[in-house]
This record gives structure tokens, C-alpha cells and sequence, in this order.
């Protein structure tokens, strides 16, 4: 706990005895506030557990967290509920001693959800009975069985519990559950035929019209719309978003199960439970005498049925009365109010007895089955008690009335306990105890309880006594004999200011709580609580197991009037706190935070109302009266021994002589500790926060210290595992390094050998002695040869290879070229391809014959030397749909003079054509080319020759080019003419027209020149090239 006060500005303090404020309630109240804020919604007042509803899972309840708090002492760990839980329960199996557990709170403080958690805790941790775990089981069933039948939605909470309860788990001398037994008070039966707006019926009602099969709700004769009947309908609030009555209704069918209930039982159950609402649907109409008469024949017929009561007897009880006069029996009949009424004393008394034997029925199923053996009598009982908390309504009643006596008295008892604690603790310490100054509620007490001067002895009085006793007859009596009590006050009795508060009907009573106004309209009839005499002796004939029961012949018998519900709920309030008093109690005191049940409001009116009326601030002031803070020595010395040279780091001698030691070192005054027989008390907290927040700055300088040290220790022992991991690590390498070295040694001696025998015997047949050196150098050689093959088809170069290879290496060779020039040939692209075979038939045609060949070589032959806009669209005209293959600018030559005129010349498909500007000269079908003739000089003059037979051509054309070797070579393959081209030397010979010849005659040169000699022949000069 000591842990958390160094945050305490943020998160507060975790034990309101440590307030420094503690009288302030607006200090008690920002405390809570701080804490519920960060979801820390436990907060101690010395040992009793102060615990806000969080309205949502803040998940604190798992596994982990019981064993968390399993076996921890109280304060070691933060405030919680499995802390108090495990608490109690070492002290049950070390002292021996029975405990119990004391939860109150108003409705929706979270009651009923912390007695779960406890036994969830004990049925978790406990050890297992030797007997298996049944007993566990049907403790932890037992809550939704009781649940469902006493538990229903109101205003204030969605899962209210409508009665007090109170149960016994007994442990054996193992410390694991073998029995439990359940008490229950004051059950609110009202509700059965009544409901505010906005409140609902008890839950079994709901979750059987839900959740129960088809079958089961046409034997019971229900709808499942809870509309249908009148019981449900008064809350107006049949459905509730956060309640899921059909999954509900599942775990109520498995639990009764598991407590042992057999299926005719649970039929008998749920036919009661389907009576109830018929009763509700019963309708009464008046006769000629404004007597009542049944007029709900068909609920009347179920109700006779699920009862198993005779109709006829039936239903004169329900409209007649019987009254005993004289030792004569009168049956009276009844009007329409008073048989209203009939009904709706039947209905609660059925419902509430069928609850009492219900709390039986789980007590004999949780009783020990071995009582009897001598082990019984070391068992060991921890109660839990979950009752209503302290309630002040805008219309309080009856049932307020009680429920807020018997806060009063448990108030008392946690007074009394508390200073008892106190005292003993002070005593057994060797501390002088001082007198504490509280308010002492048995003024209060005594004003409701006292014999004959007491509220409930007026008012059973007034009940019993004859003639017309009315609510205000009660409240006249009251007025006339406590009228000068100070804590009691009525609308007479009060002065003029206060009377506009109080209504003619009201009193009010000063609680320790504060002040409730009631209303005593009601108060004689819930007392009296009767049931008509006939409807007894009905329901003691029933032939339902269940309601025989519950309706015992012997009440028939008994001519006592039975006691009044404020007489049995004192008396067994009683009996409750003698309970109590003969156990080590412990607190749980629960808070709701706001009254819309949100996570994270806080309303701090809400909360300041019931903070007082929880009596937290009185039971503070009581628990500060003394000393804050007491701890052992042992765990205070623990704790605190760093602050003190002398203590630091370990005490020899007595723990008590440490913490004298600690204490001077400290500076503690005398008037702000005492030391005890085994426990140190502190009485200002501020000493303890100074000593806390000293320990945290110590603790920093002790963290650096043993950070130090730790940091130096674990590198120096890191650095030595190193040092030893290196050393290994290198012998282990340099054995690795020697073996391999060795190993490679022997090898290549062993090789140089091998090769050395088969160099000696290289010349010999493959023999074992020269297989190894032969290997080698073919290896070698295939090798040498992947590192120098040739790079393209051109590389002729080849590695010279042994004799032994030579027929392998000449196939590799051509095998090598042929992939080479595959890989070729796939890489190039048509239009290459068909550059390449120009070249290959051009160097098929001239070379090693015409001198320009070789300056041809290098040039590539390009699709056209003319562009489209350069040849005459007449032209193209002309030729039709023909394309140009070719066209290249030409000179031609005259027949006659050799006169020289520019030309284009066109190859199609079909023809050479000549053109001339405009207009075609020539036109030379392929078929009528018989030759092309060209010298073998570097001229570029060259004659197209035709068939003499045909008339259109004049003869054989002269022509020049610039690019005579693509000319050429292109028209020889459109022509098919490759084998007609034919390279003279010295002269070419042409026919210049009919009967004519002509003669050019060609002689090497300097420079090219072309004229017409003396001899008429065309001369030509041409350089000669050594290209050739």
C-alpha cells in the first residue's frame, strides 16, 4: 500500500485513514473522485473495503489477479475485493475462528455482483472437497436460482435484489467448502402485484415467458407476450435492452439441475410460478347483492389445475370469507374491493412461501453430507451477508421502514465492532486507549424496537387490538406516546416552518443517516400481512408438492394469531446480529456513482448521500481516533531499514530495536509515534508521506548504485565468457587450419606424383600410371578452350590441342562454327537478310573482275536513290499500279554523237524504264534484256542490251552511274539476269541501231574521262585501282 503514496497527488491514497483532511467529507469525496478517475474503484478505510461501481468489465477479476492476491498480506498489495477475500479466509483456517463477510449499499451499488466475485474467488482457489466438487458448484448456482425468483429490475438497477440475504459456506479442517446454508429476509412481495412505472416484476416471470419451450408454456396455458398479463404491466417495462431473459432462463434451467432438482419438481416450480400470473388475469364482476363472483372462467380452470385445489372450494374462498364467531363458522361474502384484495394476498402469500421453501430447497442441497462424522466438528463457517442498503425514496413505506431499521442496527454492530477491534488491537499493543467520541445510534434503535415505547410495539398493537384501526389511528398513537422523543416527528407535532414538508399522514424519523420521511398508508396491512382463513385451508388441500408444503395443515390447528411482519423481521433481524457478533466481521461497503448507470460519471451529490448514510465518515473519524498508519515491526523495518546506516543493509539484532534505531535516524517526535509490543503506531500521515517520499529519493540512489554495480559485474562476467569463447574458438581454428593444411600438403604431393607418372608415360596406351595426367590435360584443354572460343563467325582462332584430342577438337571446331552461324543467321532481321544477299550476289558478279568492287564493299545498298517527290507523278501515271522497285539517276549516252543526258532509271517488276523528266524515253521488258555488259575498269559506264528482233527498242542503251555496282546488282536480280552480266576488257561492243554497231573502248588512266574518239568509237579512260 506504502507503494502508491508517492502518486498520491494524482491517484490518491489507497486508505482513507491517510487522509490528512480525514474530517473533511469534500477530502473524502476527492479521494473517491481521484481514484475513479484512474479506474481504481477500491479504496480501504483501515480494513474495510470501499468499492464504486464501475458500470463496466475493468477486467481485475481473472485468474492472475486471484493469484495475485492468494497468500499476500492485506497491505501488500492495492485495495481490492479478492485482497479482503483472501484476508478473511487465511484467518478462518489459521485462527480457526468463523468470519464473515458484511456487503451493503443501495440498489445498483454492485451488492450482488461483489458476492459472486468472492464466491468465484473461493470456488477458484479453495482446494477441491475430497468428495469431488458438487458442493462449490451448487453454491455457485445457487445465485442465479435466487436471482431469478428474488432479483427484479428497478428504477435504480436492472439487477436489484428485492430481499436480504444471508449465507454460510462451511470449510473443512483442509480449508475446501463442504456445505453452505442460505437465510433470507424480507422478501418484497408487494412487487408480485404491484410495480412503479418503469420497474418490472421479479425475473422468473419474464424468463419463463421467454424462454420456455412451447410445450411447457401450452401445459402452463401462457402466452409469451408479457403484455397479457396484468402483474407485468404495471411497470410498463416488459423489455430491458440490457437483460436477456431467454439466456437467462437457460442458466436458471441449468443451475436448478445442478441443485438438485428433479424434473417433477421443476414442473411443480413453474406451475406456481404460471398461477401467479393467472391470479393476476382474474376478474371478478358484482351480482344483484354487489357480491364478487369469478368471471374469468378460463384462468379460473388453470389456476384449479397448477394448484390442485378443488374449483368448487376454490372458488367460494376467493369470494367468501370465513369468520369464526361464537365457535360457529360464517362464510361472508365478499364485495369487489375486498375479493380484489383476496387475490392479491394469494398471490404474494403463494409466491413468497414458494421462495422460503425454495431457499430450503437449496439449504438441504448445500447441506454437509457428513455431519456426522467426527471431521464435522473442525469445520469452520465464513458468512456472507448481501443486504439491502439504507433507502430513502420520494414515497417511502412500509418496507423502507425496515429496510432502514436494519441498517440502523447493523450500523450499530459496526460501531460497536469496530471500536471493540480498536480497543483489543490498543490493549494487546501495551498502548493506552482513549475515549472516542462517535454518534450512537441505539437511541434510534431503541425508538423503533423498545418493548411497548417502540414503533413496531405500537404498531402490532394497533393491529391486534379490536375495533376500527386505521393507518391514522396508528400514526394518532404514536404521536401521543414518542411524541417527545427527539429523533420523531410528525405533521402535528412540528412548528410551523417544518409542517410544510410533512404531510397529515407522515412521520419522519432522524436516522444516523439522515432524515426519511414515511407514509404510513399501507403500514397495518403489510403488517398484518393476512390471508383469509378459507384461502388457507384451500391452499392445504392442494395436490401440488410444492404447495403443501408451504401451506401446512398445522397452521389450520394453531388458534394463535401468528406474528406480525415487523415482529418476524425484528426477531430475525436479531438473530442475524447474533450471528454476527459470534464472527470476525469483515466490511465491504458498496457506492453507486451515478443514477444513470454510465462508466465514468461521477456525481459527487449522489455519491456525498450515500458516503453518509454508509456511515463512512463516522467509522473514518473512529478508526483516526488514534494512530493512521500501525504496522508490524518486522515488515515496517523491511520496508523502511534503507534509510538508516545503522539498519542498511541488514538489522542483527531485534526488529523492535531497528525500527527505535530507524525512527531517532528519522526525527520522528514523540507525539507523533508510539512503539507497541509488535507493532510501531504512527499517528499523522504527514509522517508517513515524509518518510515515504524519503524512501523514494533513496531508492533512486540505491537504484543507481545497483545498476552500477549489476552493469559492472555483468560486463566483466559477459567479458570473460567472451575471453573463453575467444580462446576456444581460436584453438579449435588453428587445429582446423593445421588439419586442412596438411591435408591440402598431402594432396598436391600426391598429385605432383600422378602427374609426374603420367608425363613420363604421356606416349603410352591409357594404363592406370597415366590415366590421371591424360584426364588432366583434357580437362585442361576443354577448359582453356571454354575460356577461348571464338568470339563471331569471322574468329578463325582455335587453341592448339594435344595429340590425344585432335579428331575431338576439329569436331568441337565445326560443331563450335555451325552454332555460331545458327545463332547468326536467327539474329538478323529480313531486311538485313535481304542486304546480305544483295552483297553476296554483288560479290558473285564483280569481284576479283571490276577495279570499284572492293569501295562497294563497305557501302550498303539502300531501297532507292530517288525519292518520291523526285519522280514525275506523270511518271507514276504512266506506270499504273507497277511499283518501283529501284530508281538511281543515270547519264545516257547517244548512240550516235555520245552526246551525254541525264536520265532516271526505274526498275519494276516487269521492266527497266527510262525516264526523261516527264516523260518515258524506254521501257526494256525483262525478257527483251539479253545482257548487260560492263568493263573491268573503275568506270562506272555500263550497256543494257536487247533482242535485235524487237521494233520498239532502237538498240542497246549507254548508260553511267554513280552506284553502278547496286545498279547493277539490283537490276540482275528484279531481271533474273545474273549469269548475263558480262566484264570486258579493253572494249564493249553495242548495237547502236539496224545494221550498226558501235564500239566503246576502255583504257586505264590517271583521271576518269569519257569522249568520243577520232576513230568514232566512245573512248573511256579510266583509273586504275590496285585494289584488284
Amino acid at each position: 500500500m506504502e507503494s502508491a503514496l508517492t502518486a498520491r497527488d494524482r491517484v490518491g491514497v489507497q486508505d482513507f485513514v491517510l487522509l490528512e483532511n480525514f474530517t473533511s467529507e469534500a477530502a473524502f469525496i476527492e479521494n473517491l473522485r481521484r481514484r475513479f478517475r484512474e479506474n481504481l474503484i477500491y479504496t480501504y478505510i483501515g480494513p474495510v473495503l470501499v468499492s464504486v461501481n464501475p458500470y463496466r468489465d475493468l477486467q481485475i477479476y481473472s485468474r492472475q489477479h486471484m493469484e495475485r492476491y492468494r497468500g499476500v498480506s492485506f497491505y501488500e498489495v492495492p485495495p481490492h475485493l479478492f485482497a479482503v477475500a483472501d484476508t478473511v479466509y487465511r484467518a478462518l483456517r489459521t485462527e480457526r475462528r468463523d468470519q464473515a463477510v458484511m456487503i451493503s449499499g443501495e440498489s445498483g451499488a454492485g451488492k450482488t455482483e461483489a458476492t459472486k466475485r468472492l464466491l468465484q474467488f473461493y470456488a477458484e482457489t479453495c482446494p477441491a472437497p475430497e468428495r469431488g466438487g458438487a458442493v462449490r458448484d451448487r453454491l455457485l448456482q445457487s445465485n442465479p436460482v435466487l436471482e431469478a425468483f428474488g432479483n427484479a429490475k428497478t428504477l435504480r438497477n436492472d439487477n436489484s435484489s428485492r430481499f436480504g440475504k444471508y449465507m454460510d459456506v462451511q470449510f473443512d479442517f483442509k480449508g475446501a467448502p463442504v456445505g453452505g446454508h442460505i437465510l433470507s429476509y424480507l422478501l418484497e412481495k408487494s412487487r408480485v402485484v404491484h410495480q412503479n412505472h418503469g420497474e418490472r416484476n421479479f425475473h422468473i416471470f419474464y424468463q419463463l415467458l421467454e424462454g420456455g419451450e412451447e410445450e411447457t408454456l401450452r401445459r402452463l396455458g401462457l402466452e409469451r407476450n408479457p403484455q397479457s398479463y396484468l402483474y407485468l404491466v404495471k411497470g410498463q417495462c416488459a423489455k430491458v435492452s440490457s437483460i436477456n431473459d431467454k439466456n437467462d432462463w437457460k442458466v436458471v434451467r441449468k443451475a436448478l439441475s445442478v441443485i438438485n432438482f428433479t424434473e417433477d419438481e421443476v414442473e411443480d416450480l413453474l406451475s406456481i410460478v404460471a398461477s401467479v400470473l393467472h391470479l393476476g388475469n382474474l376478474h371478478f364482476a358484482a351480482d344483484e347483492e354487489s357480491n364478487a363472483q369469478v368471471t374469468s372462467e378460463n384462468q379460473f380452470k388453470y389456476l384449479t389445475r397448477l394448484l390442485g385445489v378443488d374449483g368448487a372450494t376454490f372458488r367460494e374462498a376467493l369470494t367468501h370469507r370465513k369468520i369464526t364467531a361464537k365457535g360457529e363458522e360464517l362464510l361472508s361474502p365478499l364485495n369487489l374491493e375486498q375479493a380484489a384484495y383476496a387475490r392479491d394476498a394469494l398471490a404474494k402469500a403463494v409466491y413468497s412461501r414458494t421462495f422460503t421453501w425454495l431457499v430450503g430447497k437449496i439449504n438441504r442441497s448445500l447441506a454437509s453430507k457428513d455431519a456426522q462424522s467426527p471431521s464435522w466438528r473442525s469445520t469452520t463457517v465464513l458468512g456472507l451477508l448481501d443486504i439491502y442498503g439504507f433507502e430513502v425514496f420520494q414515497n417511502n413505506s412500509f418496507e423502507q421502514f425496515c429496510i432502514n431499521y436494519c441498517n440502523e442496527k447493523l450500523q450499530q454492530l459496526f460501531i460497536e465492532l469496530t471500536l471493540k477491534s480498536e480497543q483489543e488491537e490498543y490493549e494487546a499493543e501495551g498502548i493506552a486507549w482513549e475515549p472516542v467520541q462517535y454518534f450512537n445510534n441505539k437511541i434510534i434503535c431503541d425508538l423503533v424496537e423498545e418493548k411497548f415505547k417502540g414503533i413496531i410495539s405500537i404498531l402490532d398493537e394497533e393491529c391486534l387490538r379490536p375495533g376500527e384501526a386505521t393507518d391514522l389511528t396508528f400514526l394518532e398513537k404514536l404521536e401521543d406516546t414518542i411524541k417527545h422523543h427527539p429523533h420523531f416527528l410528525t405533521h402535528k407535532l412540528a412548528d410551523q416552518r417544518t409542517r410544510k414538508s410533512l404531510g397529515r399522514g407522515e412521520f419522519r424519523l432522524l436516522h444516523y443517516a439522515g432524515e426519511v420521511t414515511y407514509s404510513v398508508t399501507g403500514f397495518l396491512d403489510k403488517n398484518n400481512d393476512l390471508l383469509f382463513r378459507n384461502l388457507k385451508e384451500t391452499m392445504c388441500s392442494s395436490e401440488n408438492p410444492i404447495m403443501s408444503q408451504c401451506f401446512d395443515r398445522s397452521e389450520l390447528s394453531d388458534k394463535k394469531r401468528p406474528e406480525t411482519v415487523a415482529t418476524q423481521f425484528k426477531m430475525s433481524l436479531l438473530q442475524l446480529v447474533e450471528i454476527l457478533q459470534s464472527k470476525e466481521p469483515a466490511y465491504i461497503r458498496c457506492i453507486k456513482p451515478n443514477d444513470a448507470k454510465q462508466p465514468g460519471r461521477f456525481d459527487e451529490v449522489l455519491i456525498r448521500h450515500q458516503v453518509k448514510y454508509l456511515g463512512l465518515m463516522e467509522n473514518l473519524r473512529v478508526r483516526r481516533a488514534g494512530f493512521a498508519y500501525r504496522r508490524k515491526y518486522e515488515a515496517f523495518l523491511q520496508r523502511y531499514k534503507s534509510l538508516c546506516p545503522e539498519t542498511w543493509p541488514t538489522w542483527a539484532g531485534r526488529p523492535q530495536d531497528g525500527v527505535a534505531v530507524l525512527v531517532r535516524h528519522l526525527g520522528y517526535k514523540p507525539e507523533e509515534y508510539k512503539m507497541g509490543r509488535t507493532k510501531i503506531f504512527i499517528r499523522f500521515p504527514k509522517t508517513l508521506f515524509a518518510t515515504e517520499d524519503a524512501l523514494e529519493v533513496r531508492r533512486q540512489s540505491l537504484a543507481t548504485q545497483i545498476q552500477a554495480s549489476w552493469r559492472g559485474f555483468h560486463w566483466r562476467q559477459k567479458f570473460l565468457r567472451v575471453k573463453r569463447s575467444a580462446i576456444c574458438i581460436q584453438s579449435w581454428w588453428r587445429g582446423t587450419l593445421g588439419r586442412r593444411k596438411a591435408a591440402k600438403r598431402k594432396w598436391a604431393a600426391q598429385t605432383v606424383r600422378r602427374l609426374i607418372r603420367g608425363f613420363i608415360l604421356r606416349h603410352a596406351p591409357r594404363c592406370p600410371e597415366n590415366a590421371f595426367f591424360l584426364d588432366h590435360v583434357r580437362t585442361s584443354f576443354l577448359l582453356n578452350l571454354r575460356r577461348q572460343l571464338p568470339r563471331n563467325v569471322l574468329d578463325t582462332s582455335w587453341p592448339t590441342p594435344p595429340p590425344a584430342l585432335r579428331e575431338a577438337s576439329e569436331l568441337l571446331r565445326e560443331l563450335c562454327r555451325k552454332n555460331m552461324v545458327w545463332k547468326y543467321c536467327r539474329s538478323i532481321s529480313p531486311e538485313w537478310k535481304q542486304q546480305l544477299h544483295q552483297k553476296a550476289v554483288a560479290s558473285e558478279i564483280f569481284k576479283g573482275k571490276k577495279d570499284n568492287y572492293p569501295q562497294s564493299v563497305p557501302r550498303l545498298f539502300i531501297s532507292t536513290r530517288l525519292g518520291a517527290d523526285e519522280i514525275s507523278s506523270k511518271v507514276l501515271q504512266a506506270l499504273g499500279t507497277e511499283p518501283i522497285q529501284y530508281a538511281v539517276p543515270v547519264v545516257k549516252y547517244d548512240r550516235k554523237g555520245y552526246k551525254p543526258r541525264p536520265r532516271q532509271l526505274l526498275l519494276t517488276p516487269n521492266a527497266v524504264v527510262i525516264v526523261e523528266d516527264a516523260k518515258v524515253k524506254q521501257r526494256i521488258e525483262y525478257p527483251n534484256l539479253t545482257g548487260i555488259s560492263v568493263s573491268s575498269l573503275s568506270d562506272s559506264l555500263f550497256v543494257l542490251h536487247v533482242q535485235r528482233e524487237d521494233n520498239k527498242q532502237k538498240g542497246d542503251v549507254v548508260l553511267q552511274s554513280d552506284h553502278v555496282i547496286e545498279t547493277l546488282t539490283k537490276m540482275a536480280l528484279s531481271a533474273d539476269r545474273v549469269n548475263n552480266i558480262n566484264i570486258n576488257q579493253g572494249s564493249i561492243t553495242y548495237a547502236g541501231g539496224p545494221g550498226r554497231d558501235g564500239i566503246i573502248d576502255f583504257t586505264p588512266g590517271s583521271e576518269l574521262l569519257i569522249a568520243k574518239a577520232k576513230n568514232g568509237h566512245l573512248a573511256v579512260v579510266a583509273p586504275r585501282l590496285n585494289s584488284r
